[in-house]
């Protein structure tokens, strides 16, 4: 039975791990769970999953959460960083799924890898802030760091058994988000409710405005590199308004490899809890009928200049991936907050 520590619980990928568990329980079993506030769902998840430990980034909540647990449960509150830090270096764990938002994840990810855990990686600003650290140290501990992302699960599965040398291209597909097919007068007034629908996927509130901006796709190219050990030139994006093909990757002999499903995140997140084996699933099968035209497309940067910044933050290396993190999570925020309109994120 594999032991899980879950980074982020009340999420969407939080819940859909737990979904995952919930359908497999005599193979993974729920250790320690994590929210930054979200303390009425933490409670539920207890209460279903009995986890040793449960860690509340606000300290409030934490204590908010203590009091309402009932005396007959044996569960240990933690707080703060420190607490996150300590569900993720917990000795009986095998892996850390972290699927927190935002660069909050760095610090306790990197605490699992000098811990030993493999990472179950959700959280793309991990690998866009600090991308050749956390590598390194992953390789110096042996450690496993296994892709959640659809995108990024696909092009490991297309990878495995094949020499990365042999890449030509890693191709990353792209829904297109709400907008697509949108030009920028269409979009000047956009308000956050328009952004949040998201055509194909269940997601967070900043990860779908990251989408609606294709900053999300920016932030999966820089992503790549790091987990695929391959230049900017060498990732391309095309849109993919199905979301069937989840990404490709092209070789130096002109094959091209792709992974293919229904929109599911639940399949790679069981897979990289998994991994190498594959379990049986009830989840929804292709049918190829039904998916007959598949369309790919170019994605309009001039539309959408978040996906242009990211690859030239990428080629100029440093530090300049970090701070377009960083001032995307904070302008995304005042977005949600109504304070700035949708263009003021990119300019």
């Amino acid at each position: 039975m594999k032991k899980i520590t879950i980074l982020g619980s009340t999420g969407s990928i939080g819940t859909q791990t737990l979904d995952v568990a919930r359908k497999n329980k005599d193979k993974f079993e729920i250790v320690a769970i994590s929210a930054n506030s979200s303390v009425e769902l933490l409670l539920e998840q207890i209460l279903e999953f009995c986890p040793k430990y449960v860690a509340v980034y606000d300290e409030k909540s934490a204590n908010r959460l203590k009091e309402m647990i009932p005396d007959n449960i044996d569960v240990e509150v933690l707080s703060g960083m420190e607490g996150l830090v300590k569900i993720c270096e917990l000795e009986e764990i095998d892996v850390v799924l972290t699927a927190v938002v935002g660069m909050i994840g760095l610090v306790p990810t990197m605490a699992a890898i000098r811990a030993k855990k493999n990472i179950a990686l959700a959280n793309k600003e991990t690998l866009v802030t600090a991308g050749e650290l956390v590598m390194r140290e992953a390789r110096k501990n042996n450690v496993e760091i296994l892709p959640v992302d659809s995108e990024h699960s696909a092009i490991f599965q297309c990878l495995n058994g094949e020499n990365k040398k042999e890449i030509e291209k890693i191709i990353l597909t792209a829904s297109g988000g709400p907008f697509r097919g949108k030009k920028k007068e269409d979009l000047i007034n956009v308000k956050k409710e328009q952004a949040l629908k998201h055509p194909n996927w269940d997601m967070g509130r900043k990860i779908s405005i990251d989408s609606s901006t294709l900053m999300n796709k920016g932030l999966e190219v820089i992503e790549a590199k790091w987990l695929f050990g391959v230049e900017a030139e060498d990732i391309e994006v095309v849109v993919h308004p199905q979301s069937i093909v989840h990404s490709m990757v092209s070789f130096r002999d002109s094959s091209v490899m792709a992974q293919l499903g229904c929109p599911d995140m639940r399949l790679p997140i069981q897979y990289a809890l998994t991994y190498p084996d594959r379990l049986e699933t009830d989840f929804e099968r292709l049918d190829f009928m039904k998916s007959s035209t598949l369309t790919f497309e170019d994605p309009d940067m001039e539309t959408f200049p978040c996906l242009r910044l990211a690859f030239e933050a990428l080629k100029m290396g440093g530090t300049y991936c970090a701070v377009l993190n960083s001032a995307n999570e904070v302008l995304v925020n005042e977005f949600l907050n109504d304070k700035i309109g949708f263009y003021d994120i990119p300019y």
